[in-house]
């Protein structure tokens, strides 16, 4: 059976300051209405029902998780009790799932991407599901790049493995982490390399085998700690095991050392939203291109993104190139090639203590 497992830990500093330390950016309304977390459940729906959804996040959102998605219960969340990267969230996730359903596909998916439209997803799960449930490959979903970007990790298509109308499926040749703007470059025009969206597909089987392998150490940890499911000592085990493992991501753990890896085309389009220039690609724009959220009044503007989170009014006069977000609190005034130095502000704030209650 295929189950959903959504990776929603993330602080999404580069948000801040919407994006605080209690509503992460998976909980932001940036693109809809609706929360992140809530898309990426919202358009899996169809194919995963909301009993085989599992979130793993963070312990101190839980019950903000809770609030917000009443679709979720208790029992659809795996709380981590600190941030081990990736690797440990999806063997986390993959021996709880063993223990209900030792033949179950696991779908990876990210709390905080922009997919369009939902449909083709879904046709591209249904296959990769299909490939996970008879054979033991690890699948990767590449997307088709549509500028050079520098900041996403890459996947070099190799040989085509199969064809499912018009879906492709290649087996992966390597991959590459935020290459530098030539090789970007390269990658986009030379027609061989997909993002790496950090959607993945495999049974548990495959993706427990794979960690024995290639990170045994994880893998005897996982295996020790899988004894304390369902008991009154889990969440000590759960602790005991976060405390001993060490942060590394399912891409540099696994998917970089297997030798069983495929990739599948997706010819859609995808954002992993990752600081407030991502806006701009996908948020109406006025006359001067300007992207407004909320109480504004504007003159002689352009190129500039404006969130206004909170009571009062966001006036700007003849700038450009800015992203300016007020709440509550906080004012963020930032040209746009600076926006992501955000984290550097923060790491600052964080050392002093009578700044903390801005994070």
């Amino acid at each position: 059976m295929i189950h959903g497992v959504i990776l929603a830990g993330g602080k999404g500093e580069r948000f801040w300051p919407l994006s605080r330390a209690e509503h992460p950016k998976q909980l932001l309304r940036l693109i809809s209405s609706k929360t992140m977390l809530q898309e990426t459940i919202d358009r899996v729906l169809p194919l995963i029902s909301s009993e085989r959804i599992l979130v793993v996040t963070s312990e101190d959102i839980v019950s903000p998780i809770l609030d917000e998605i009443s679709l979720l219960k208790q029992e659809n969340i795996l709380a981590e009790p600190f941030g081990r990267d990736t690797c440990l969230a999806i063997g986390l996730a993959a021996k709880h799932l063993q223990k209900t359903d030792p033949n179950a596909v696991m779908v990876v998916l990210s709390a905080d991407h922009i997919i369009q439209p939902a449909e083709k997803l879904l046709d591209i799960i249904s296959i990769g599901a299909q490939i996970a449930q008879d054979e033991d490959k690890l699948i990767t979903i590449g997307i088709n790049p549509t500028r050079a970007e520098t900041n996403y990790g890459y996947v070099k298509m190799g040989e085509p493995y199969k064809v499912f109308g018009s879906i492709a499926v290649y087996q992966v040749e390597a991959f590459t982490e935020k290459p530098k703007p030539l090789v970007a470059n390269e990658y986009y025009y030379g027609h061989q390399h997909l993002w790496n969206s950090g959607m993945f597909i495999w049974s548990v089987d495959a993706i427990l085998k794979a960690i024995k392998s290639c990170q045994p150490d994880t893998a005897a940890a996982l295996d020790e700690y899988a004894v304390s499911i369902g008991t009154e000592n889990e969440k000590e085990a759960l602790r005991a095991l976060y405390g001993k493992s060490d942060p590394i991501s399912i891409d540099f753990a696994i998917l970089e050392n297997a030798e069983n890896v495929l990739t599948i085309r997706g010819d859609i389009v995808w954002d992993d939203v990752g600081s407030w220039n991502a806006l701009e690609r996908y948020k109406d724009k006025d006359q001067e291109n300007n992207v407004v959220i909320g109480e504004v009044r504007l003159s002689n503007t352009y190129e500039t993104a404006i969130y206004n989170d909170s009571d009062g009014i966001i006036v700007a006069l003849g700038v450009s190139d800015l992203v300016i977000v007020k709440t509550k609190d906080i004012v963020l005034v930032a040209h746009k090639t600076q926006v992501n130095d955000v984290k550097k502000i923060i790491a600052e704030l964080s050392q002093d203590d009578s700044m903390k209650k801005y994070l």
